[in-house]
């Protein structure tokens, strides 16, 4: 079913519950290396519940758990003692609606190589360019570094965001419906950014928009809650090409081609 990838993260017999509600139940997925793995299904299935799973943000939620295991280069990091303030910046993420801090445009990208030690100038000077051109945006704000990254457009402070999250060196970016908030031009250059991102970064992508799923994930896996009440639960998992021409699963045909969800 798999193409001949390395995997960067495992997810075995995933279960997580807020409280006394089961939330997912029973994930099995891998995710490949250096591509754009996409998490597609109706609203409620799960999908932003697993993808926040794969950097234990559910943990900044009270009386959420986890069973089973995520596994990121060999190690679970659900396993005692695992460092959590490592592991997301390893695994970054990028939210729905862009969240710049209410600083200079420079300060959102140095914010978190100085959290790290770093401190001398000429060094964040490097990382904030470095950042911002991979997250395409450095021709378009290197004459205004000093500026509120407020400023910027919906697209623009996007990009900021995923500019911050490059700044730290991770290894895994994490996207939970990030164009949902912005528009479609602004949604094409951060779909072109992804697609260059893949050549150094592991890839995670939650999104309504099945089109999005097709046209920028290279595996994509159909997530469905089988009766109001119940958890989420993956239905089936491939390559996105499979998934979108031939799924196995009657129920993947049926929200793909619009008959339900």
């Amino acid at each position: 079913m798999m193409a001949d990838t390395d995997n960067k993260m495992r997810i075995e017999d995933l279960s997580m519950y807020y409280g006394s509600f089961k939330a997912l139940e029973d994930v099995d997925l891998d995710v490949p290396a250096r591509r754009i793995t996409a998490l597609i299904g109706p609203s409620g299935c799960g999908k932003s519940t697993l993808v926040r799973c794969l950097n234990r943000m559910n943990d900044l939620v009270d009386g959420t758990r986890v069973e089973g295991e995520v596994v990121l280069d060999d190690r679970n990091i659900y396993s005692p003692g695992y460092d959590t303030i490592q592991l997301r910046r390893t695994v970054g993420m990028v939210f729905q609606r862009p969240n710049p801090f209410p600083k200079s445009i420079y300060e959102n990208v140095a914010y978190g190589p100085r959290l790290v030690g770093i401190k001398g100038k000429q060094e964040l000077d490097s990382i904030v360019e470095e950042s911002l051109r991979k997250a395409a945006l450095w021709d378009e704000v290197k004459a205004n570094l000093r500026e509120s990254g407020l400023n910027l457009s919906g697209g623009q402070q996007q990009r900021l965001c995923i500019a911050r999250v490059i700044a730290v060196q991770p290894e895994v970016i994490l996207f939970d419906e990030p164009c949902s908030a912005i528009d479609p031009v602004a949604t094409q250059l951060i779909e072109d950014l992804m697609a260059d991102l893949k050549k150094n970064y592991t890839m995670v992508i939650v999104t309504h928009n099945m089109q999005q799923a097709a046209r920028v994930s290279d595996f994509t896996a159909f997530m469905l809650v089988l009766e109001q009440g119940d958890p989420g639960r993956l239905i089936e998992y491939d390559e996105t090409n499979k998934i979108f021409t031939k799924p196995d699963d009657e129920r993947t045909e049926r929200y793909i081609t619009g008959r339900f969800g």
